[in-house]
């Protein structure tokens, strides 16, 4: 049986609220965007990888490293709305694999076992969660989920949810098919999407189900100046 192929899309702007410009920050001689780029080739479910941006600065740097960039509009509101602009290139079949472009230390392996999860079609959007540090618990940039015993999510929040040991840390990649992507993009926005400021609420309010895979994930988003020092400490011991 011929498997969907899997496409991984790489959302990536530059003026970024918190840290402009990081996806073009340099990190022992690579970008942060060829830092996330590298590892997601190692995925040995992936069968293309593009980055999509708006910016020419990050799609140079881009192709100066070899990579796919594509091109997109100035006025997304998210990056899964520039996504659904380079979805509607592919195959409405295809499975879109979203990862961050602050998440260089994304594991390939992880990647897999989300493609993998997604092919089975038990869910409109997969992604995953991993154990939360109880340091973590209380840091609004470290969003936290809870789901049910079938695996499916009941809520993320950046509060921690409902205490320490019921809730995860969301791993910020998901899956979808193109053809829900781009239904996703056109719902309306909803009160908790809003209030907690994540799109993934939004499939929620509106009935669809999130597949939550758990994982044993390092990955954690680069936020801030401190977690781009962070990661540029461990690139510079090996560690990463």
């Amino acid at each position: 049986m011929k498997l969907d192929t899997a496409i991984a899309i790489i959302p990536a702007r530059f003026d970024s609220t918190r840290l402009p410009g990081k996806p073009v920050a340099e990190i022992a001689g690579k970008t942060l965007i060829e830092h996330v780029y590298r590892r997601v080739a190692q995925a040995r479910l992936i069968n293309r990888i593009v980055v999509a941006t708006d910016d020419a600065r990050i799609a140079e740097a881009v192709e100066r490293f070899g990579g796919e960039a594509v091109m997109t509009r100035h006025d997304h509101a998210s990056g899964t709305d520039r996504l659904a602009e380079v979805a509607e290139r592919l195959p409405p079949g295809a499975l879109v694999v979203n990862v961050q472009g602050d998440e260089p230390l994304i594991e390939p392996a992880v990647i897999d076992q989300a493609v993998a999860s997604a092919r089975q079609g038990d869910a409109e959007i997969v992604t995953l969660m991993t154990r939360l540090d109880p340091a973590l618990r209380n840091d609004p940039n470290r969003v936290k989920v809870v789901a049910d015993r079938r695996g499916f999510a009941l809520y993320f929040s950046r509060s921690p949810i409902p205490s320490e040991g019921t809730c995860f840390l969301h791993v910020g990649l998901y899956v979808y098919r193109v053809d829900f992507l781009r239904k996703f993009t056109k719902l309306e926005r909803t009160p908790l999407e809003i209030a907690e400021r994540l799109e993934q609420l939004r499939a929620l309010e509106h009935g669809y189900r999130i597949r939550v895979v758990e994982v044993e994930s390092e990955s954690w988003g680069i936020d801030t100046l401190a977690d781009l020092e962070k990661f540029r400490e461990l690139v510079g011991n090996g560690t990463a």
